[in-house]
């Protein structure tokens, strides 16, 4: 049976899969679920799920589900809370490839879920477990995406939601729909981390925690890489390029691939690049020190605000994904962010800031000479460009002054 396991290799304590302790009891580091070895050989399981794609079962229209034999519990289709999340487009980068000085890019666009970030995949399989325990009453910490997911996923569960936010600091389109869907938003004066820290400080047992600690949510957010490997025949791409900010995805997609080699699926995995924004790079300054531990950023600060986090508390899990695939860890500025945003949009994909690092961190590995042209590289997407459209605003009134000022 799957169960429970502490995420330090040297550590191994392991508890009940439905315990819902959120750090294990010996060392205090995350949890992860240790998934059985799939029923079936992999040639089976990729046209099983395949072929899924054609049933109206409402855990076959989910990117998530349809990979249930890769999941900890397949809770029945009556027990599943899902939107039909997942199953989103590769789109080809062709400005953006140009832009950026490569020949093929492609992008995962994890923005086109249900909510409009890739938190649903997560979301679904952290709501649908909380159900299965009973809670009643559900809450993360976010910075904007979490939140919105979680109050949509909680209205479908007809569970509370509540999300605790850093006061002023989410965009409005982010908080308009964790209002929309009816969830308790509590505001809290500081960062991120800062409400992170209040929620993890209650000591309400009614409280399901629903942030990427949870080890259900990054089971969910694993399934990405099932879909996008899919899409390409389970071919892999040179690069996997991701935004870091509190690195549960990073985490997720580095399991995801652990797993589909340790099974037989694919026989390599792609080297995992992590790039975090310059005023929030606490694991890319750790990594560009060779240091064994972490510093927290105390005042993080970025346009990004989706990855405005000085104290990613998935590090660990990331650096082991970075290493196991032979990646790295890198920042960008604002600066470099809001130009590639803009080449982004101009590509018709569009995206929110965060996402955008992505495409910052190759067009900048590219000019150093650190990526060789004809690489294959997938990048990452994890928000839709509407999630902030106020800076893409902001962004619009800046480029007319500026051109205003040159004539």
């Amino acid at each position: 049976m799957s169960h429970l396991r502490c995420s330090v290799a040297g550590c191994a304590t392991t508890l009940d899969l439905h315990d819902r302790a959120l750090a294990c009891p010996r060392c205090g580091e995350l949890l992860e679920v240790v998934i059985d070895s799939p029923s079936g050989d992999a040639s089976h399981l990729k046209r099983l799920w395949l072929g899924r794609r054609s049933s109206f079962d409402p855990r076959d229209a989910s990117g998530v589900w349809r990979f249930r034999e890769f999941l900890p519990l397949d809770y029945g289709a009556e027990n599943t809370i899902t939107l039909s999340e997942g199953n989103t487009p590769v789109v080809r980068g062709q400005k953006t490839a140009e832009w950026a000085g490569v020949r093929d890019l492609w992008f995962k666009h994890l923005g086109w879920n249900p909510t409009g970030s890739f938190k649903d995949l997560g979301m679904t399989a952290g709501m649908t477990e909380a159900k299965f325990a009973g809670a009643t009453t559900v809450a993360c910490a976010s910075t904007g995406n979490t939140a919105a997911s979680l109050a949509a996923y909680a209205a479908r569960a007809r569970v509370t939601g509540r999300v605790y936010l850093p006061a002023g600091q989410a965009s409005n389109n982010k908080l308009a729909q964790a209002l929309d869907f009816g969830a308790e938003v509590v505001e809290i004066e500081g960062s991120f981390d800062d409400a992170l820290n209040q929620l993890l400080a209650s000591k309400d047992p009614e409280l399901y925690f629903l942030n990427s600690i949870n080890p259900f949510r990054v089971e969910g957010q694993k399934t990405a890489m099932f879909e996008l490997l899919e899409r390409f025949d389970w071919r892999v791409p040179d690069y996997l390029v991701v935004p870091g900010g509190n690195l549960g995805n990073s985490s997720a997609f580095g399991k995801a691939l652990e797993e589909l080699k340790r099974f037989g699926f694919i026989e390599r995995v792609p080297q995992i690049v992590i790039v975090q924004a310059a005023g929030a790079n606490p694991l890319a300054r750790m990594w560009e020190a060779g240091a064994k531990e972490i510093t927290p950023v105390a005042k993080p600060e970025t346009v990004a605000t989706a990855i405005r986090i000085g104290n990613p508390r998935s590090w660990r899990k990331a650096l082991h994904a970075v290493e196991l695939s032979g990646g790295f860890v890198m920042d960008v500025t604002d600066e470099e962010i809001g130009e590639a945003k803009a080449m982004i949009g101009r590509d018709g994909i569009g995206c929110e800031p965060a996402s955008a690092t992505t495409l910052a961190g190759i067009r900048k590995l590219r000019a150093a000479g650190k990526l060789d042209r004809d690489v294959w590289i997938v990048a990452v997407l994890t928000g839709h460009a509407l999630k902030d459209t106020d800076y893409i605003s902001k962004q619009h009134e800046r480029t007319k002054r500026e051109l205003a000022l040159a004539h």
